[in-house]
C-alpha cells in the first residue's frame, strides 16, 4: 500500500498539537493512499511530549511515530530526524500549529498521481483559496526571499518559504541537507532544482496565519539567515 508520511516538527505545541492531529486523522487521502504520522519533539519545555502520547494510546488507529531530541536542536534539525525516518513513498511536511490545512494533501498529491510532477509546492500566493490578512513586511520579504531565490535556481516559484512542500521521498531522501533552523527551506529548493530533470509544480493552497500572540516564531532574524542560505547553496554552490 502506498503511504505519505507528514512530518511535523514540534516545539512547545503541546497545547496545539491535538487539533492538528485532528484535521490529519479525518483526512481521506486519494488513490487509498496511507498516511504516516512523524512527530519529532525538538526539546519543548512544556507538555508537547506528553500530549503527543497521550493522544497517540487514544487513536490508535492513526499510524504515529513519535520521537524526541534531547537538546534543542532546530527546525531544520528536526525535519532532518523526520525525513530519515520516514518510510512513505511521498513525504509531506507539516507545521504543529493551524496555519495550514492538511484537507489540502489530495490538492499536492494529484500532480504526483497523475504522473506529472515530483514535487509540488503549495503556494500562499496564488489560487482562489483563503487566506488570514497579515503582516505587510512578512509578505514583502517572502516575495524577495522567493525572488532571490529563483534568480538562482531559474525557477519561478512564487513561495519558496512554503511549509507545503510535497515530495517523492526518494527525491529528498537524496539529498544531503545540513541546515538545522529556518534555512532549511532555501536550502532544499536548491538542492532539489539541481536534480537532473525535477519537475516541480506549484498549486495554490490556503494560509492561516498565526500572530506573534499566538505562537508565530519566526522573526526578522531567520529573513537575514535565509538570504544568507540562499547565497550559500545558490551562488557558492553552483
Amino acid at each position: 500500500m502506498t503511504k505519505l508520511s507528514i512530518i511535523i516538527p514540534a516545539y512547545n505545541e503541546g497545547a496545539t498539537i491535538h487539533h492538528i492531529l485532528n484535521k490529519i486523522k479525518a483526512v481521506a487521502l486519494i488513490g487509498n493512499i496511507e498516511k504516516e504520522v512523524i512527530i519529532i519533539n525538538d526539546y519543548s519545555k512544556d507538555n508537547t511530549e506528553e500530549a503527543v502520547l497521550s493522544y497517540q494510546t487514544q487513536n490508535s488507529d492513526l499510524n504515529i511515530q513519535y520521537f524526541k531530541h534531547e537538546k534543542n536542536k532546530g527546525k531544520g534539525a528536526a525535519l532532518h530526524t523526520g525525513i530519515e525516518k520516514a518510510t512513505g513513498e511521498y513525504l509531506i511536511i507539516q507545521d504543529a500549529d493551524l496555519e495550514y490545512n492538511p484537507q489540502e494533501y489530495n490538492l499536492l498529491l494529484q500532480p504526483i498521481l497523475d504522473g506529472f510532477a515530483d514535487v509540488v509546492f503549495g503556494s500562499r500566493f496564488m489560487g482562489g483559496k483563503p487566506h488570514r490578512v497579515l503582516f505587510f513586511w512578512h509578505t514583502i520579504g517572502n516575495n524577495f526571499l522567493t525572488f532571490l531565490s529563483n534568480l538562482f535556481t531559474d525557477l519561478n516559484l512564487t513561495d519558496m518559504e512554503t511549509c507545503y512542500k510535497l515530495f517523492k521521498s526518494e527525491s529528498i531522501k537524496s539529498l544531503k541537507l545540513q541546515e538545522n533552523r529556518f534555512g532549511f527551506e532555501p536550502e532544499v529548493t536548491a538542492k532539489i532544482s539541481r536534480i537532473s530533470k525535477i519537475r516541480i509544480y506549484e498549486v495554490g493552497i490556503s494560509y492561516y496565519g498565526r500572530t506573534y500572540e499566538e505562537g508565530k516564531k519566526i522573526g526578522w532574524k531567520d529573513g537575514f539567515r535565509a538570504i544568507y542560505c540562499i547565497l550559500k547553496y545558490g551562488l557558492f554552490k553552483r
